[in-house]
């Protein structure tokens, strides 16, 4: 029963730590390109809210979830895929800890990089959550 609701706790924060990950790096994007004074500091808000309120919460709460899973599943140790999974998720959470240094860099009013820069940055959870759902399902080694 416990590995079920902690498999299904950390299928769902992963999820919503994943939509933060989409979401904050789109706001990047037309903070970036924002003009008037008035977009900024919303943007700024808004950027504030969703990563403190939604994706660092999310985050805990998916890897708190996911140890939990494996305290439940050593034997998962033994797979190589779980390795690179795991790597693959301590990327993940770098790339969380570098939004925030951009969302300070935003706020205050420190951000040098183009639209075009943020657009580019806003795919790499993309190709990472390809690749960890590909390692879950298929366990290929």
């Amino acid at each position: 029963m416990a590995y079920l609701l902690f498999k299904t706790l950390h299928i769902i924060f992963v999820i919503t730590w994943f939509a933060a990950l989409f979401y904050l790096p789109r706001l990047f994007v037309y903070h970036a390109s924002a003009e008037d004074r008035i977009s900024k500091e919303r943007f700024k808000v808004m950027e504030r809210k969703l990563y403190r309120g939604i994706m660092t919460p999310s985050m805990i709460a998916a890897i708190f979830c996911g140890s939990a899973l494996l305290w439940l599943n050593p034997s998962w140790l033994n797979g190589g895929w779980l390795h690179v999974k795991l790597m693959l998720v301590a990327l993940i959470v770098v790339y969380h800890f570098w939004c925030r240094r951009i969302l300070i860099q935003f706020k205050e009013d420190r951000n040098e990089r183009s639209h075009r820069w943020f657009r580019w940055f806003n795919e790499a959870p993309t190709f990472a959550l390809f690749a960890v759902v590909a390692l879950v399902v298929f366990k290929p080694f």
